[in-house]
């Protein structure tokens, strides 16, 4: 059942509440709810949630759809009532609550793909157009890689982005 973000804080500041946030590694170091407990969902089934018994579980993501899809699954987790964030991240901070944010995190691998694929579309296009239409075969390429990461879930360009340097690990 949906939350308000309001409604969270409030319970969060009492400890009536533990706010689990379902978002990737990267998703969760360039900006998070302070006190939220980062569970990915890529590895939910074999984490551990640190629940306290009586405390209500709010699971979280960025929009709420992550969640909203996903809800039987977390669900599953809990003996009791589950309850999710309504609106994600981004309600959260409509509401004016407060964030903490990492300006110096790699942005999200996601969206860096999809600046990286619109681009290469946009410049094979472009190219077409102004040069010579083989240059077409760039958008079309990059159009299929797309739709094979769709389709099997696999990005070759996540993955290369990902060994980028600005992606690496820091160390302390």
């Amino acid at each position: 059942m949906p939350l308000s973000p309001a409604d969270v804080a409030t319970r969060m500041k009492s400890g009536a509440a533990r706010l689990i946030d379902i978002r990737e590694p990267d998703e969760y170091a360039r900006e998070h709810v302070v006190g939220a407990a980062a569970v990915p969902l890529s590895t939910f089934e074999d984490a551990h949630l640190n629940l306290t018994p009586g405390q209500d579980v709010v699971f979280m993501c960025r929009t709420g759809n992550r969640t909203g899809v996903n809800c039987d699954r977390l669900a599953a987790r809990v003996s009791g009532p589950a309850w999710v964030l309504d609106g994600g991240l981004d309600a959260w901070k409509s509401a004016g609550l407060p964030t903490r944010t990492d300006a110096k995190a790699p942005l999200e691998l996601m969206r860096q793909v999809q600046m990286a694929a619109g681009g290469l579309i946009l410049i094979g296009a472009l190219l077409g157009v102004l040069v010579h239409p083989a240059f077409w075969a760039l958008s079309a390429f990059v159009g299929a890689g797309l739709f094979v990461a769709g389709a099997t879930g696999f990005c070759g360009m996540a993955r290369l982005l990902a060994l980028a340097p600005w992606n690496r690990t820091r160390t302390a």
